[in-house]
């Protein structure tokens, strides 16, 4: 990880200060921006200061902080005074995931009814075996990444 040095990333450009952006906050590992793709008005990006394409990218550490301040900007949004019925916050990891833009970034943005945004997917039930072999599954990769210390 390079702190936002990674060329023709639209997100170290604003890092470094070479592309314009609207800051809410900003601390030594974080930036916040309001981004122009908004869903609604008060849409906000959390962007780490170091470049990193996905989570499998990013320190523990810095990850925490990510979700730490989007959780705390997810409250702010209630209390801004903008249309604020209920917040999603969201992250794409991957071109599969709708990933965008390949710095990691948390979306925070407020909702409220008929606000146009929707998530479509075919939603089943899953059988308890099937259910039970991905959670083995799932540990296994926590296996492979050993502890969290």
């Amino acid at each position: 990880m390079r702190e936002h040095e990674e060329p023709g990333c639209v997100f170290c450009a604003i890092l470094r200060g070479e592309a314009e952006a609207s800051i809410p906050y900003a601390d030594d590992r974080v930036m916040v921006i309001m981004t122009i793709g908004a869903v609604t008005p008060g849409h906000l990006l959390v962007i780490p200061r170091v470049h990193a394409v996905g989570l499998e990218d990013l320190d523990e550490e810095t990850s925490t902080h990510v979700w730490r301040i989007g959780h705390r900007m997810g409250r702010a949004l209630r209390r801004s005074g903008l249309r604020c019925e209920g917040v999603n916050i969201f992250l794409a990891d991957g071109k599969a995931a709708f990933q965008e833009v390949f710095h990691l970034h948390l979306h925070v943005f407020p909702r409220f009814k008929e606000d146009g945004f929707r998530i479509e997917a075919d939603w089943g039930t899953r059988d308890r075996g099937l259910l039970d072999r991905d959670a083995e599954a799932v540990r296994s990769g926590l296996a492979a990444l050993g502890s969290p210390d």
